[in-house]
C-alpha cells in the first residue's frame, strides 16, 4: 500500500489536502482523509491502523520516527526516502549486485538523540540508483528479507497514487471549483473520489476489458438511459450508439 499526501486550492483561498492509502493489487484507494492544507502530513500516521505484514510505501513528508517504530512493533514493514540531513552509523555493509542499480545495502542505527529515542531498533539503509530520471535515492525500510532492487522497485509502484490524483484531476473535473466554502470544496473531492470507486468497481466485477475513461465516456451519454449494464459497457453497442449521434455541420463547403 502507498500514503500520499495531493494539495487542492480553492478559489478564495480554502485549501484542503488530500490523504490517500492505495492498495497496488487493485489501485484502488482503502483509506481517504480530507484536511486543511495546514495538517502535517505526518498526523495521519496516529489515524491508521498497521495490518502485520504489509508494506506501506511513504514520502518523506511521513518520515516520524517514532510513529514508524510502533508501525514496526506492529509487525509493518515500511518503506520511504532518507532526508538530505540524515545522521546515521553505520553497523553492517551487505554485498549488492550494482547491475540492479542498487549501490549499497546496509544496516544502520540512527545517531541524532531524538530519532534514535523515537526509533532505537536498527534500520535498513538502501542507496539505489535510478537509470531513467539519473537520480541517486536513498531508502529506508525495516524489511530485512527482500532483496534490495525488490525494495527499490516497491517505491517505485508509488508513482500509481499519483497517477490515480492525475486521472482523478483530468477527467473527474477537480482542475476548478464550483464553490468557494470548504464545505463544497469537500464535497466536490468526495463526489468525484466516489465517482472513481463506482466505476472501477464495476470495471473489475464485469471483468470488463475497457480503461476508466471509456466507461466514464458511455456513462455521460448513457446515464437517463434504462440499459442494463453489462449491454451499456459492451463496446460494439456504444460505438453503435456513438455512430447514431447527428454529425457536426461543416462550415465551408468545398
Amino acid at each position: 500500500m502507498t500514503l500520499f499526501p495531493w494539495a487542492y486550492f480553492s478559489p478564495t483561498q480554502h485549501a484542503v489536502k488530500l490523504h490517500t492509502l492505495l492498495d497496488l493489487r487493485g489501485q484502488i484507494p482503502t483509506f481517504i482523509r480530507i484536511t486543511p492544507a495546514r495538517v502535517h502530513d505526518v498526523n495521519m500516521l496516529d489515524q491508521l491502523t498497521p495490518e502485520p505484514g504489509a508494506f506501506y510505501i511513504m514520502d518523506r513528508g511521513y518520515l516520524n520516527f517514532e510513529r514508524l517504530y510502533r508501525w514496526t512493533l506492529h509487525g509493518a514493514f515500511f518503506v520511504t526516502r532518507a532526508r538530505n540531513n540524515f545522521r546515521f552509523r553505520r553497523l553492517v555493509s551487505h554485498p549488492v549486485d550494482k547491475n540492479t542499480g542498487v549501490q549499497c545495502d546496509q544496516t544502520i542505527s540512527l545517531q541524532w538523540f531524538y530519532s534514535a529515542k523515537g526509533y532505537p531498533a536498527h534500520l535498513r539503509r538502501i542507496r539505489f540508483w535510478d537509470v531513467q530520471r539519473e537520480k541517486r535515492l536513498v531508502f529506508l525500510t525495516n524489511n530485512f528479507a527482500l532483496p534490495a532492487h525488490v525494495i527499490a522497485e516497491l517505491y517505485r509502484r508509488r508513482w500509481h497514487v499519483e497517477l490515480f490524483f492525475k486521472w482523478i484531476k483530468q477527467h473527474l473535473r477537480i482542475k476548478a471549483f464550483y464553490g468557494t466554502s470548504e464545505n463544497a470544496v469537500k464535497t466536490q473531492v468526495w463526489i468525484a473520489v466516489c465517482s472513481y470507486l463506482l466505476v472501477a468497481i464495476v470495471r473489475k466485477r464485469l471483468n470488463l476489458p475497457l480503461n476508466l475513461y471509456t466507461m466514464l465516456q458511455i456513462l455521460s451519454i448513457s446515464l437517463f438511459e434504462k440499459t442494463p449494464i453489462n449491454q451499456a459497457f459492451s463496446l460494439n453497442d456504444f460505438l453503435s450508439h456513438a455512430s447514431g449521434l447527428p454529425k457536426q455541420l461543416e462550415l465551408l463547403d468545398f
